[in-house]
This record gives C-alpha cells, sequence and structure tokens, in this order.
C-alpha cells in the first residue's frame, strides 16, 4: 500500500472516530440528565400507595382535588376512605363531598358505606342526610342499618322514627357492652380482694405439773 493511501485510511478512521464520539456524548448527556429529572423506581413504587388509590379514586366521583388531598391524607386507611365515599356515591343520592366527611370520620368508613346504602334503600331515599348522620353516629353502623332495614320491613314505620328507635337501641347496646358486669360471690365465701391477717403465732401448750410425793409421816419413837 502507497503512503498516499495509508494517509487517506488513517484520515477516515479519525473521522469515523470523531463522528461516534460526537454521537455518544449527547446520549450519555441525555441519559444522566433523565436521571436526574427522573425518581428512583424503588422510591416511585413506594409512592404507588393508599395515598395514590384514594385521590385518583376521589377525584373521580367529583371530589376537589383540595378536598380528596386532605381527606387523604387524614385517614387511617385511605384505601377504606375511598371506597366508602365511593361506595355512597355511586348507590344512594348522596353527593360525594358531602359522603367525605362521614366517611372520613367513622372508625371503620366501609362499615359505614354498608349502612348508608342499605338504610337509603329502605327509606327510599326520603331521608338522605339523616341517614347519612345517624350512620355515622353509630358506633355498630352494620347492627344499627340492620335494625333499621328489619324493622321497616315488618312494620309501617316512618322513616324518621325507625331512625330515632335504632339509634335508641344502639346507645344503649353499646352502654350495656361497655359496662362492667358486677361480680356475685356466693353466701359464705370471703371476697377475693378481703385483706387476710396475718396467723398468729400457735399457743404452746404448758407442760403437766408433776404430781409432788407425798408426805410420808415419821413413826414416833419409842423407849
Amino acid at each position: 500500500m502507497s503512503m498516499s493511501n495509508k494517509a487517506v485510511n488513517r484520515g477516515k478512521n479519525k473521522q469515523a472516530s470523531s463522528t461516534s464520539r460526537s454521537l455518544i456524548v449527547p446520549v450519555l448527556a441525555i441519559a444522566g440528565w433523565l436521571t436526574t429529572i427522573l425518581p428512583n423506581p424503588a422510591i416511585a413504587a413506594s409512592y404507588s400507595n393508599d395515598y395514590s388509590v384514594c385521590a385518583g379514586r376521589l377525584l373521580k366521583v367529583g371530589v376537589t382535588a383540595e378536598a380528596a388531598s386532605q381527606g387523604c391524607a387524614a385517614a387511617l386507611r385511605p384505601r377504606d376512605l375511598a371506597a366508602c365515599v365511593v361506595k355512597i356515591e355511586k348507590e344512594t343520592q348522596i353527593a360525594a363531598t358531602d359522603a367525605l366527611s362521614s366517611c372520613g370520620r367513622a372508625r371503620r368508613p366501609e362499615e359505614l358505606a354498608t349502612c348508608v346504602v342499605g338504610v337509603s334503600l329502605s327509606t327510599k331515599e326520603e331521608a338522605n342526610p339523616a341517614v347519612l348522620n345517624y350512620c355515622g353516629r353509630s358506633l355498630l353502623p352494620v347492627r344499627f342499618g340492620q335494625c333499621v332495614v328489619g324493622l321497616r320491613s315488618q312494620i309501617d314505620v316512618p322513616p324518621n322514627q325507625a331512625l330515632d328507635t335504632c339509634i335508641s337501641a344502639d346507645d344503649s347496646v353499646v352502654g350495656a357492652s361497655s359496662s362492667t358486669p358486677p361480680t356475685i360471690i356466693p353466701t359464705g365465701s370471703s371476697p377475693s380482694n378481703e385483706t387476710v391477717p396475718f396467723p398468729t403465732q400457735p399457743t404452746v401448750p404448758t407442760q403437766p405439773t408433776v404430781p409432788t410425793q407425798p408426805t410420808i409421816p415419821t413413826q414416833p419413837r419409842t423407849n
């Protein structure tokens, strides 16, 4: 190969190498830039959790972004909160914005939703605000809902009267279950908390007195 051909080949190789470097550098720069703006996959996965699901479901049923963020952030179980709101909104005439407050205060949001839906169907939507309020007041919402539905299925009683009757009974049941039953002590037995006296020292019996020998009279002397 002549010197001119070698020079031409070296020029081509340098040009190709320079072109490769010019293509690689922007790619690496873009990759580094994407790394800075995209979250760590592990961190992103950790935040794809209950709060994300809660906010998304609330937004879909018409809750404002501010109310959804506050409600989900304050909820102990965000998924249950969202499930409560969505169920009430879809199966009753109660708006999601109205249900959000009650669901947020409930200890068991899903039980609250069951109560509201069941009672609303039983009362034929005649007392929606009252149903939401009463189910929220009850500490046993499922039992309360069963009470209202059961009474109205057999007795022609106005909705508000059934609500009042069942909430009164609900309060009585909760009060009775929270009180401590009295302890019955059988006759003749001592209570367990009675102070037991310490035993006294036993009395040591005295030794019997040994009888003394009778005195033998002396015989008088004879001369």
